[in-house]
């Protein structure tokens, strides 16, 4: 409404058509709910009066889902239907389901409101911004027609130069109608939209979607994390001990000399592979940790940490294996950083299960400073952890100690 071009836009006359339709449509949702609520009434002693009152209520939904249509004339954007879609096919499941949710006694409520207040509202909108400035405008056809014009049944206008300078007030009204109109369908689209259509259920359908995807994408990346550690484990690692099994046997069988020399060089260089694809497998998805579960990793990779670590870890039994998977990544990360940047002499791995979540903290007695963004790691480890709406934080002053504490939200798996 605040460009210069609205009254030379469709906009005014979609604002009519929006309010004229609801005028029409609530005098038609009048009578249907009065003739509804008499029938109920007569027929209440015929115990139907419930099943007739349960299908008034759900009248909301159709009348509803026309609001939805009808806000198409003034509202941009779609407006989309609240209602979740049943667990099961048939009648009684999707009864069951709508009388359960909370849009469809909004919607009920919208029914009534809109069929006892709104239309009026509508109708008498429609008739002051538009039908009067209009019959105001039409004075000379009157005076021409009739010899004399009525305008709005209060002034008589006889002569040619009274109707012309009330048909310029006319057109005059009829612009500030043309933006009247405009409020009054926007203030109503925008209650309809809070009964029918609210934005912060669409928002919260989103919010819950993409919370779903993102536990789907976080499970299907660990399940590919898995399949690529077995093969490797089961496929490329078993191929390379047959190789360095084959190479030391036939380096035990050459006589000494230039050959020797190559099959122990070959041996040795099978064998450095060997160890850098086992590595490799163990930073993908270590076999203890599908197998054993988080303690058992955590302690392997405290047996592995160039620093002593001490582990006090205990958990009702195995997690959730993306819960896992992250915070045996976490902790093997944190070890990795004590090893290269903090000169530490000890490290400590605690923590538990309580109160719905896992809490992990590791520390080290090292020199601190430690900074998220500076290239160790520590921003990535706290996008991995949030990915499933856990949190990390950390304390390192100057001069140390390093606390690094990591809480995600799971329930044992068991």
């Amino acid at each position: 409404m605040s460009r210069p071009h609205y009254l030379l836009s469709a906009w005014p006359w979609r604002s009519a058509g929006y309010l004229l339709s609801g005028a029409v449509f609530g005098a038609v949702v009048l009578v249907a709910i009065v003739a509804s609520a008499a029938a109920s009434g007569v027929l209440a002693l015929a115990l139907v009066g419930l099943p007739l009152l349960l299908g008034t209520a759900l009248a909301g939904i159709p009348v509803a889902a026309v609001e939805r249509l009808r806000l198409r004339l003034v509202d941009a954007e779609r407006a989309s239907d609240p209602h979740e879609p049943p667990g099961e096919p048939g009648l009684r499941p999707w009864l069951a389901a709508r009388l359960r949710e909370r849009a469809t006694w909004r919607e009920f409520g919208h029914a009534l409101l809109f069929a006892g207040l709104l239309w009026p509202v509508d109708a008498l909108a429609f008739a002051v911004f538009l039908l009067g400035p209009l019959s105001v405008v039409a004075t000379p056809v009157l005076l021409a027609v009739f010899g004399e014009a009525k305008v709005l049944k209060v002034w008589l206008v006889s002569t040619w130069p009274a109707a012309a300078g009330w048909a310029v007030l006319g057109l005059v009204l009829l612009a500030l109608g043309a933006y009247l109109l405009g409020v009054a369908a926007g203030a109503r689209a925008g209650l309809a939209r809070l009964l029918v259509a609210p934005r912060e259920a669409d928002l919260g359908a989103r919010v819950v979607e993409l919370s779903r995807s993102r536990v789907r994408l976080v499970d299907a990346f660990e399940a590919e994390r898995r399949r690529i550690e077995r093969d490797l484990h089961d496929g490329a690692q078993q191929r390379l001990v047959a190789l360095t099994m084959t190479l030391g046997l036939a380096r035990l069988d050459a006589p000494p000399g230039p050959l020797a020399d190559q099959l122990a060089k070959a041996h040795q260089e099978a064998g450095a592979a060997l160890a850098e694809l086992r590595e490799l497998i163990q930073g993908i998805h270590p076999k203890v940790l599908a197998d054993y579960g988080l303690e058992a990793a955590v302690a392997d990779a405290a047996d592995r940490s160039a620093v002593p670590v001490d582990v006090d870890l205990e958990l009702p039994g195995r997690l959730p294996q993306a819960v896992e998977a992250a915070a045996y990544f976490v902790v093997c990360e944190a070890l990795a950083n004590v090893g290269r940047h903090s000169g530490a002499r000890r490290a400590e791995v605690s923590g538990g299960h309580r109160d719905g979540r896992l809490v992990l903290r590791i520390r080290d007695d090292g020199c601190g400073g430690a900074r998220a963004g500076e290239g160790s790691g520590l921003t990535g480890l706290a996008d991995r952890v949030s990915v499933l709406d856990g949190r990390l934080s950390l304390s390192s002053p100057p001069g140390g100690p390093t606390l690094l504490r990591v809480e995600i939200p799971c329930e044992p798996a068991s």
